[in-house]
């Protein structure tokens, strides 16, 4: 049987396998997938147990029956990884973000860096299996580095809750405690809860459609201690919204901007497109390698203070810029990056698509006295044609997509232009790997720094050194 036929019969042979939910079978646990799942193989088909770690044993119980694969719940334990830990938090299995909270920290670290490999090994770049892929940097103490919490708001059994969905569903489960939230976020968001309930102010419903407040988000600046409070709502009106600025600046001295986001109806979006200032500044302020950046209520940002400054300072060690480099900064958000470069560099020029992100970028440039960062609202893959037919030759490019990696006309830029210092800063392995196949025709990949910014999570980011190829 030759390797096409053989491979035939082998699938055949794993969608013969059926199984039915609630079916019970002893599996051993191989390996970890990209969402931190466990991985097994039940009569040679791949079965996904959530909470199930390298090698061990348990009986799984069949959730989900699929033609191409199993899903399946930890029903026993019958043989524990050594590298098992108790969870910080009770609720850890129920909702998203705790995914490895079971996994002890060290292995944490190694796994966010065999992630990269897989993505590697699925889409295979140019020369991958030679690359230099780093230890993880991981933190001292991998707990209470949220910088925002982002809850809903339901009524549960008569209370006010503020929580996250169980996974799966719309049912909320509220968040008493949360361990990698800063402290500070829990303490306003607990407070609220109590404000909402005290007030009577009317909570969505999902069922019914009515009902005020949707969503609750509290985000600290580290470095400055300023607490910004957006209330989330399905209509414009706020009924006791003066009573509650009221209770806010008396009992909440810490939240230094409140601010009301729209969003009507039943869209999955958290957020809608109109925000409104109700109290204090209408931003806060954030410290980052000694700048001062503005944050809007939308404005991204990393999630992770500590962490942030370690990405920054392996992506400065990437890229090792001089006075003589114009840098591209794209996908800009609000210049945390780019600025932090201004003082190294000729000239920095960034892009972003959000316009307030923009905005905000511009303010950081003129608060730090940055007079050689410049900031246009469009897509990189827009833009920076523009630019070079402008007759721009820059020098040195950092790129920070979302977790759908590179626009493909954006990837064609790149590669029209080659320039000389490259540094991809990506928050998603697999978008990485695939991006990597094109780029590597011209670039040589010199190593991959992976930098843990959200330990207790299967999310990795990593910090990639590109070099124009010698062939």
């Amino acid at each position: 049987m030759n390797n096409h036929q053989n491979h035939r019969h082998s699938d055949r042979q794993h969608k013969d396998v059926e199984v039915e939910i609630g079916q019970r079978f002893p599996l051993t646990i191989k390996r970890l997938g990209i969402n931190g799942e466990g991985i097994g193989y039940y009569q040679r088909k791949i079965c996904f147990v959530p909470f199930a770690l390298p090698g061990e044993v348990v009986v799984a119980e069949v959730t989900e029956a699929d033609p191409r694969f199993i899903r399946a719940k930890i029903h026993k334990l019958r043989k524990p990884s050594p590298h098992r830990v108790e969870p910080a938090d009770d609720y850890a299995q129920d909702v998203g973000g705790f995914e490895l909270e079971h996994l002890a920290y060290p292995q944490q670290l190694e796994f966010k860096r065999d992630l990269i490999r897989q993505a590697l090994d699925k889409f295979k770049p140019t020369g991958y299996h030679g690359y230099t892929i780093h230890p993880t940097l991981g933190m001292d103490m991998p707990y209470e580095y949220r910088n925002k919490a982002q809850f809903q708001i339901r009524m549960i059994d008569g209370h006010v809750a503020a929580g996250l969905y169980q996974s799966g569903s719309h049912d909320l489960v509220d968040l008493e405690s949360c361990s990698v939230q800063i402290p500070v976020t829990m303490t306003v968001m607990r407070d609220m809860v109590k404000l909402i309930e005290e007030l009577e102010i009317p909570v969505y419903d999902e069922k019914t459609k009515a009902g005020i407040i949707k969503t609750v988000v509290v985000r600290v600046a580290d470095g400055t201690g300023e607490v910004q409070l957006t209330i989330i709502t399905n209509t414009p009106k706020l009924p006791h919204k003066h009573q509650l600025l009221e209770q806010i600046e008396q009992r909440l001295p810490e939240v230094t901007s409140v601010m009301q986001n729209i969003n009507p109806g039943t869209s999955p979006l958290v957020w809608g497109d109109e925000t409104i200032h109700l109290a204090g500044n209408d931003a806060i302020t954030e410290m980052i390698g000694g700048l001062k950046f503005r944050l809007s209520a939308r404005a991204f940002l990393q999630l992770n203070p500590e962490q942030t400054k370690v990405l920054y300072e392996q992506t400065a060690k990437a890229l090792k810029p001089s006075r003589k480099d114009t840098l591209i900064d794209a996908y800009a958000g609000i210049g945390t990056i780019g600025l932090s470069f201004a003082n190294q560099v000729d000239q920095v020029l960034g892009m972003e698509v959000i316009p307030d992100a923009v905005a905000d970028a511009k303010y950081n440039a003129e608060q730090n006295n940055i007079d050689n960062a410049q900031y246009e609202v469009g897509t990189a893959e827009k833009v920076m044609p523009r630019w070079l037919n402008d007759g721009v030759n820059f020098d040195a490019l950092v790129v920070d997509p979302p977790r759908s990696g590179l626009d493909g006309g954006l990837i064609k830029e790149i590669l029209r232009a080659k320039p000389e210092k490259f540094v991809y800063v990506s928050c998603n392995p697999s978008t990485l790997a695939r991006d990597l196949v094109p780029l590597t025709k011209v670039y040589d990949v010199k190593y991959m720094q992976p930098v843990d910014m959200m330990p207790q999570t299967p999310k990795c980011e990593v910090v990639v050194k590109l070099v124009k190829s010698a062939k």
